[in-house]
């Protein structure tokens, strides 16, 4: 077979030599540890504006996407917070015990549930409003720093979801 006429494997494609292979094994040189760290310290930032509001951090991004649109299935809920329905049902569960939201199931298809924001989730939005801008304001950075920033992160997310994974590790 040709190789040059078909698609090289990403799998088996050459990893890129680090220099000092030892000290990129660093906890301060990982990646992976300053998006940890950083998030834990972001969760941390909001704790005490989402407690305000009877809110978990989780239970706050439910509510975010259904304050951007309401009415939607579970699995679309799921799909836009990359949540699967074990994880995102004992949040509606808890949100709904609340009074922010409700569940229906759909009359055509049973498996189909929707969630709809109730009276009290609706005017929670408004007090809400003030999370982003004290956020922001916590960051130190300008509004144009903190956009290229998520940008940036959304582009890394796209791209470690779309290629493979690596080969295993050597016992």
């Amino acid at each position: 077979m040709n190789s040059a006429a078909s698609d090289p494997d990403p799998a088996s494609a050459p990893v890129p030599a680090l220099p000092e292979t030892a000290a990129w094994l660093e906890l301060d040189r990982q990646l992976c540890f300053a998006l940890y760290s950083a998030s834990l310290a972001m969760t941390k930032r909001y704790r005490p504006l989402l407690d305000a509001l009877g809110l978990t951090y989780p239970q706050y991004l439910v509510m975010l996407v259904l304050w951007e649109r309401d009415g939607l299935g579970v699995g679309e809920l799921g799909e836009r917070l990359s949540l699967d329905s074990g994880t995102l049902t004992p949040l509606l569960r808890r949100l709904e015990g609340a009074g922010l939201l409700e569940r229906h199931r759909s009359r055509d298809d049973e498996r189909r549930v929707t969630v709809v924001l109730s009276a009290a989730g609706q005017a929670l939005k408004a007090r809400a409003g003030e999370i982003p801008r004290r956020i922001a304001a916590s960051t130190g950075c300008s509004l144009d720093e903190l956009a290229a920033l998520r940008d940036e992160l959304a582009r890394l997310r796209t791209a470690l979801l779309q290629s493979p994974p690596g080969p295993r590790a050597a016992p």
